[in-house]
């Protein structure tokens, strides 16, 4: 789950990391008010769409008066904002961020976030922020300064140290950038979140350490015990099938395909998508039943899958380890029938039952391609969407 910047900066602020004074807007008109309310001379007139790259995109604007205010504002606010993290597409503004000027004059990036490979939190920092730390990755990585935390122990003073006298934080400022790190990672951890962003962390010209930008990922099997953050969610930032997905426990991500994908396990998921390309067409989603999947649960994949436009066909996938391949394929029938399928569709199934699960497509009397491989479904589904 993704929330705003304003959102992620409230966060910060309860967990004592110094941010700019701003206000969220849902109007041109409130966007003035929050500008009175603020004062001073110089304001910043913020999109708050789920994407990086707002900047580049027109979706951030200096303002000197009230007047530009109101300008800026209303160019942003519905205007469809296409960044690197979009899409082509571009996503609608329906909010804005209007936030004090800052005197900036260093911007560094700092980053909380779970590495698997050390089963530790990586605390990453760099004295090039402000950009796509992607960019700065794979352009020069000697400037990305990493320490692993224990989360048994948590960030030391030491480790902080080390982030931020490596990206070269003045040393009259240490002390608060030492502080913020540490509170970054408490923000972390406490909220659950799977990624704590601050790009660019800025230093201004009084020395202070500030967060003028957040952003957070946050893991969706803690969100149980996260009410607060839970009520932060904007639901027209997602796609509308990826929340009907979620009511019914199913993991689906739209793609730009054709090809229908309906499988059982992530890494089955990510072998027939692979698969499907490697034959020469595209796949129209990710989507994993799980281990658990109902004739309820299958009819509602298949629902959701032909809600798209784009699926000329379908694949159907399955391993049957704890998943019973007769289960799925009593659901297949069934999702066959209730959405009265008119795209070609293709099951491969392996494992538990498989003998009874065939047989069942075979006297449903419905027109179901079988295939006994990965490569033979593929091919299948291909050549029928052809």
């Amino acid at each position: 789950m993704k929330i705003h910047e304003y959102q992620g900066k409230e966060i910060l602020r309860k967990f004592g990391v110094a941010t700019p004074r701003g206000i969220p807007c849902f109007s041109v008109d409130e966007a003035v008010k929050a500008a009175e309310q603020l004062g001073g001379k110089i304001w910043v007139v913020k999109a708050q769409i789920h994407a990086g790259g707002r900047g580049k995109g027109g979706g951030v604007k200096l303002a000197k008066s009230l007047d530009e205010v109101r300008q800026h504002a209303g160019s942003i606010l519905g205007m469809q904002l296409k960044t690197h993290q979009t899409g082509p597409e571009g996503q609608k503004v329906r909010r804005l961020l209007i936030e004090d000027g800052a005197d900036i004059r260093k911007e560094y990036y700092v980053a909380a976030l779970t590495d698997r490979a050390t089963q530790k939190v990586a605390m990453m920092a760099s004295s090039e922020g402000g950009m796509d730390i992607e960019e700065v990755a794979h352009k020069t990585p000697e400037k990305i300064i990493k320490v692993f935390v224990d989360p048994l122990v948590g960030i030391t003073d030491e480790q902080a140290k080390q982030l931020a006298v490596g990206i070269g934080v003045p040393e009259a400022s240490q002390a608060q950038a030492i502080d913020t790190f540490k509170k970054l990672y408490t923000c972390y951890m406490e909220t659950d979140a799977s990624l704590a962003e601050i790009n660019p962390l800025i230093h201004e010209g009084d020395g202070t350490v500030k967060a003028l930008d957040a952003k957070f990922n946050f893991d969706s099997n803690a969100l149980y015990r996260q009410p607060e953050i839970v009520a932060m969610r904007d639901l027209d930032e997602e796609d509308a099938d990826e929340i009907e997905a979620s009511k019914f426990d199913l993991a689906y991500i739209s793609l730009d395909g054709n090809i229908g994908c309906l499988v059982n396990g992530a890494g089955l998921a990510m072998a027939t998508m692979d698969t499907i390309k490697l034959f020469g067409a595209e796949p129209a989603n990710f989507l994993d039943v799980g281990g658990g999947a109902t004739t309820e649960k299958v009819t509602e994949a298949f629902k959701i899958m032909l809600k798209n436009p784009k699926v000329k066909g379908i694949l159907v996938n399955i391993f049957g380890g704890i998943m019973r391949c007769d289960t799925i394929a009593t659901g297949v029938v069934a999702a066959a029938r209730e959405t009265h399928l008119s795209v070609p569709l293709v099951v491969r199934m392996k494992g538990t039952n498989e003998e009874i699960g065939k047989q069942i497509l075979k006297d449903s009397g419905l027109p179901i391609i079988s295939a006994d491989s990965m490569a033979e479904a593929a091919t299948k589904i291909v050549e029928a969407v052809k």
